[in-house]
């Protein structure tokens, strides 16, 4: 059980002045199935979620989401519920209602960020009608993964292309149609020194609405590269580097490139060696049809400064900066400051 509890202000630019008060409680409960019945090689996992519903992103009027824990309802869902079955030594299966965020597009380094976009890349992010299986609404799905050699990991999984029910986003909801098409997504995991680089693609199988608004077509597909890699580090103090590029296809989605980067700074504080803070930066780029039909900016762009403290071992305090510009590419919209 893990509780995370987050007070963020627009003190300036964005759409209006004001503070939230944003909850997250995580409620996970594991099984090693092969101890408790017999059945070999079998996890399995079940995640509950509750979050109040309160959202910064109204104040800052972005679009990248400056808290990854906004959801924009008050519900209390089920999450994630799945079996994870090992085939051999080097492959599993892994079944049920899954973040494909938790493997796929993610990295250790910049999870120290509390802005979306160093989660999951935004371009992958804004895909599909409601979303991919992600925060806060998670889709059927069947995920197999195979370690050829090494520290190498290849990774595919079939998803339901339209996680929960979109009008009744409060619900956890598995509704199988055919209209709403499939979500395909592969990652290959490649070590590099102590650190390591995925390569990604996805693709929707289902038809979308153009940006042009002159019909509806298939071909929602996007690739990402991703990669972290130690710049400095011995046996007190670390300097961790990640960046990632992404391309969404511009017809359908507002953005169709991405950009991020990072640095992470673990030991640097005496006498606080589990202190970490870090600079990020995650830059949007809309595409040409979008601008065309929204009369649009070229991008929205975050820059992100945090520090995470440890009080205990079981509380952890992390203030955080944020300078968004151009929220939603909006040339209306002023940069937004928030803390």
């Amino acid at each position: 059980i893990s509780y995370t509890g987050e007070v963020m202000g627009n003190v300036s630019g964005g759409k209006r002045r004001g503070a939230r008060y944003l909850d997250n409680l995580d409620i996970i409960v594991e099984a090693d199935l092969e101890r408790l019945a017999g059945w070999n090689g079998a996890q399995l996992h079940v995640y509950g979620l509750y979050n109040n519903g309160r959202s910064i992103s109204d104040l800052a009027g972005d679009t990248q989401a400056v808290s990854n824990i906004e959801t924009g309802v008050r519900a209390l869902r089920l999450y994630e519920a799945w079996i994870d079955q090992k085939i051999g030594s080097s492959a599993s299966l892994k079944v049920g209602l899954y973040d494909l965020n938790s493997e796929f597009d993610a990295l250790d380094a910049a999870g120290l960020f509390v802005s979306s976009p160093h989660g999951i890349g935004t371009d992958f992010a804004q895909s599909g009608r409601n979303g991919p299986s992600i925060f806060p609404s998670t889709s059927l799905a069947a995920r197999v993964e195979v370690s050829p050699a090494g520290r190498w990991k290849v990774r595919a999984a079939i998803l339901d292309g339209v996680p929960g029910d979109p009008d009744h986003p409060k619900r956890t909801a598995i509704h199988l149609d055919g209209r709403d098409g499939a979500l395909l997504v592969g990652e290959i995991e490649a070590p590099l020194d102590y650190g390591k680089l995925l390569v990604g693609h996805w693709r929707y199988t289902a038809r979308f609405d153009l940006n042009d608004a002159s019909g509806a077509a298939r071909g929602n597909t996007g690739t990402y590269v991703r990669a972290e890699l130690p710049l400095v580090g011995d046996s007190n103090r670390r300097i961790d580097g990640f960046a990632r590029l992404g391309q969404a296809s511009g017809r359908f989605n507002m953005f169709d490139s991405f950009v991020s980067g990072g640095l992470k700074f673990s030991g640097w504080v005496p006498g606080r060696d589990t202190d970490e803070f870090g600079i990020a930066l995650a830059s949007a780029l809309t595409s040409p049809s979008y601008r065309r039909a929204a009369g649009a900016g070229r991008a929205e762009t975050a820059v992100e400064t945090t520090y995470r403290a440890q009080l205990a071992d079981w509380l952890w305090i992390q203030p955080s900066v944020h300078y968004i510009r151009n929220p939603s590419a909006d040339p209306a919209t002023h940069d937004a400051q928030i803390g």
